[in-house]
């Protein structure tokens, strides 16, 4: 007698995509061609949602440092163009 395996995949869910709103926005396109070089990115939409996604992750090492350690990092300064 054989044993049917019960056990799922053991590779995990990818999670669902959130839906993407059309925006629009005023961007330096030196700026934004600059990201996309710097970042490898096939796109301009694709160097901005990776700057995003580093500014969100930025933004959750402090978070945890600070609860971990409680530490307070303060943001830096930038000038804004």
């Amino acid at each position: 007698m054989t044993r049917k395996s019960t056990a799922r995949s053991q590779a995990p869910h990818a999670p669902a995509k959130p839906k993407k709103l059309p925006r629009t926005f005023r961007l330096t396109p030196g700026k934004v061609e600059l990201a996309q070089r710097i970042l490898g990115s096939s796109s301009a939409t694709d160097a901005i949602e990776t700057a995003l996604d580093m500014i969100v992750f930025r933004h959750e090492l402090i978070e945890g440092t600070q609860a971990a350690f409680g530490m307070r990092i303060a943001p830096p300064e930038r000038e804004r163009s």
